[in-house]
């Protein structure tokens, strides 16, 4: 008798986008599919506090769920609340949801924190940052960071239509919170914009503009076109990303008549200077997957954008399973029209060790996720490690596994580092959630907490 079959680890199966049924929620009961699919509509009726979300789900919930979001927005939460209805709507996409599920949900583990989702032995990292990559540090002009050496990031806005709970730039995005005051942009619009284009003149080494904030969705669109036109005169400039989760959360605004007419002529610009016109967005579930945000990403690509691809972040709670990446994969790649790029590792900002994996199950995933999706469609998992940048995830240099310590190096200068003949010669640090650590290791923390308090005092 020969061996019995034993299966592959992960079974494909194709799965085609669903739109959820939105009158699910009694406060969404009458809404309608024209009002739906309405870009204002979706902005006018996004929840931003307690009392909003209560209209919506109305007593499908108990009282222990508003009380529990209430804690977090209180005294944990580092950024506000902001949920378009499309976002919410993705939570729980088969059923009206009760608190269990709810509670499960990996859209409402990171969209729409509560207290009880946190760790209370360490909530945050003794290493943890609110600017933990030091993007301000390196800016060159207000909102433009200069971290790679041919490549810059313009924050434009620091809002969004809708707020992640990991936000890795919570120093600056969205509206101050009880925990957290966020920093402000200061210069007008246009006079941020212009010394933008001002140093990328100046700086003909710099080819490539990852276009952010906030959410270049939230930019009013004559003044994104006149932006990115502005871009495209400059005549070393080859690559321009525009970053939107919108086109997840707000799949309506990249469908309306000015925005699409406005990006084909970005789009015709950009190809007739052979300039790589690409948008970037942020999935971390296959539930934010729907007719709509597919539809919107067909319409980008139609009007000549290059390529859409996503980066998502790897979470706790979320997606740090080899079968919810790949599901999300293939429905990225094969529904949806979105190239998988990236997942990020959660970065080291106050309050997110429970959303954060260590650098060895990052590994573990990559691995697991080897030899099933095409292999220009496999994302690289990569630790954003500070004053270093993107490394895929088994470029670590040394490991301290008890400790949950890893070290990696660097081969090129940020623009802080132009005078440090050393700085290609270090190893710099990233550090594990204490908690994923054996007892050993997180007493060593509990150690150095003490021995911190004792000489503080």
């Amino acid at each position: 008798m020969g061996e019995p079959e034993a299966g592959q680890p992960y079974e494909y199966r194709r799965r085609e986008l669903i739109e959820p049924d939105w009158t699910r929620f009694p406060g969404w009961r009458d809404v309608t599919t024209a009002q739906w699919q309405s870009a204002q509509w979706q902005r006018v009726n996004c929840v931003k506090n307690v009392r909003q979300l209560r209209a919506v789900l109305g007593d499908l919930v108990d009282e222990s769920f508003y009380t529990d979001l209430e804690t977090d927005q209180r005294e944990l939460a580092t950024m506000s609340m902001l949920l378009p209805p499309q976002m919410t709507n993705t939570m729980v996409p088969d059923r009206a949801p009760d608190t269990a599920a709810l509670l499960a949900d990996p859209i409402r583990r990171y969209m729409l924190p509560v207290a009880s989702d946190r760790h209370t032995d360490w909530p945050s990292h003794p290493h943890a940052t609110r600017d933990s990559l030091h993007e301000h540090d390196m800016w060159v002009a207000e909102g433009l960071t200069h971290r790679y050496p041919t490549k810059v990031l313009a924050e434009l806005l620091s809002t969004c239509p809708q707020y992640c709970g990991h936000c890795t730039r919570m120093d600056l995005v969205g509206n101050s919170t009880p925990t957290v005051a966020k920093l402000k942009l200061l210069q007008k619009p246009a006079d941020r914009y212009e010394a933008h284009l001002a140093y990328l003149k100046a700086h003909p080494g710099v080819r490539d503009v990852v276009v952010s904030g906030g959410d270049v969705a939230n930019v009013p669109w004559k003044q994104l076109e006149q932006y990115l036109m502005g871009l495209l005169s400059v005549p070393t400039v080859r690559d321009i990303r525009l970053a939107t989760k919108a086109l997840a959360g707000l799949p309506q605004h990249w469908l309306q008549d000015d925005v699409v007419e406005g990006m084909h002529r970005v789009a015709v610009t950009a190809e007739r200077r052979g300039v790589n016109l690409a948008v970037h967005t942020h999935v971390n579930h296959v539930n934010s997957l729907t007719p709509t945000v597919a539809r919107a990403v067909r319409t980008l690509l139609e009007v000549g954008v290059r390529d859409v691809r996503n980066q998502g972040v790897l979470m706790r709670g979320v997606n740090a399973r080899v079968t919810d990446l790949l599901d999300l994969c293939f429905a990225l790649q094969g529904e949806a029209g979105i190239l998988p790029y990236y997942f990020y590792m959660c970065d080291m900002i106050p309050n997110a060790e429970h959303w954060r994996v260590p650098v060895w199950q990052a590994q573990q995933l990559q691995h697991d996720m080897m030899g099933y999706l095409p292999g220009y469609a496999t994302p690289r998992i990569v630790c954003d490690v500070p004053f270093v940048g993107k490394r895929w995830v088994h470029m670590v240099a040394d490991y301290d596994r008890e400790h949950g310590i890893s070290y990696w190096t660097k081969n090129y200068r940020t623009s802080i580092e132009a005078g440090d003949s050393e700085a290609l010669g270090k190893q710099f640090a990233y550090y594990d959630p204490i908690d994923s650590l054996p007892a050993s290791g997180q007493a060593w923390w509990r150690k150095q907490q003490q021995q911190e308090a004792t000489a503080a005092a």
